[in-house]
């Protein structure tokens, strides 16, 4: 829905989900289903990951990448993007990526009902915005912002378009990774910002944190790397070396299931799930 301003490339080893915050408050998250014909259904609970986008060098090379490796299909969508959708849902964003300068990344957006507001709260808690909010047509308010370590997250007011019309099924986004160097301040600074949706009573968020120790390389930056679901790793990642990715991190256990990371035949990491 905009274009990310920062990434990584990333071997990751393991990952949890954030340790509780302190003052804690009830939410429920619902699990949306496909909408009647012509309805819209009702947007995400505020930060839960609700969307994901992807900027691409050769958009036709990724719409190839990612159909045979996920079986999505596309349509078109706005400024020359396409949807990416699975079984009849629309699961995901890819677009072209304007100016070579810029990261080849997937982006994690983070559900809220007042942009404005949540932007506010990000820089007085020591975040800045990326990209300020703005109108997406009609489907909704889009942004980038960036925690106070740099990792760059996406935010989303839903309009017409409330994000992941199916989630956490194999071929679609299932779990978020923050990859910090400054862990407790990780989870004050999310924690402080998305209450609900992580440490309620019952939560059972998409989104952890690991820390960035010394067997990463030195020039990982923090960032949030996405996650998608796959019935089974081994034949994912032969697919993925066939279609011209690499793998970064090869399996690894981790408590939210069996990962690894890869890049696409562009460049952009991502993290295959096996749970």
């Amino acid at each position: 829905m905009a274009e990310n301003r920062a990434s990584a490339n990333e071997e990751p080893h393991g990952g949890g989900k954030p340790a509780p915050a302190p003052h804690p408050a009830s939410a429920g998250e619902p699990s949306p289903e496909a909408p009647a014909p012509g309805a819209v259904p009702p947007p995400y609970p505020e930060g839960t990951p609700c969307w994901l986008d992807a900027q691409l060098p050769d958009l036709e090379g990724g719409k190839r990448f990612y159909g045979e490796l996920f079986g999505w299909s596309f349509q078109e969508g706005e400024a020359g993007s396409v949807w990416a959708v699975l079984d009849g849902r629309p699961v995901a964003q890819l677009g072209r990526k304007a100016d070579g300068r810029l990261p080849t990344v997937w982006t994690v957006y983070f559900a809220t009902p007042d942009i404005q507001a949540l932007g506010r709260r990000i820089t007085a808690a020591g975040g800045q915005l990326v990209v300020a909010p703005h109108p997406v047509a009609e489907l909704g308010r889009s942004g980038l912002a960036a925690d106070p370590e740099g990792a760059v997250f996406g935010l989303w007011q839903a309009r017409r378009h409330p994000g992941f019309g199916i989630r956490h099924e194999p071929g679609t986004f299932v779990w978020a990774e923050l990859y910090a160097r400054d862990t407790t301040g990780a989870n004050t600074f999310y924690g402080g910002l998305f209450h609900h949706a992580l440490f309620a009573p019952g939560a059972d968020p998409d989104f952890g944190r690991a820390e960035v120790t010394d067997v990463f390389p030195a020039e990982m930056p923090p960032h949030i790397l996405a996650h998608f679901r796959v019935a089974g790793l081994d034949e994912a990642l032969d697919a993925v070396q066939r279609l011209g990715g690499r793998v970064q991190a090869p399996p690894f256990e981790a408590s939210y299931g069996r990962v690894a990371v890869v890049t696409d035949n562009q460049g952009a990491s991502f993290a295959l799930l096996e749970r």
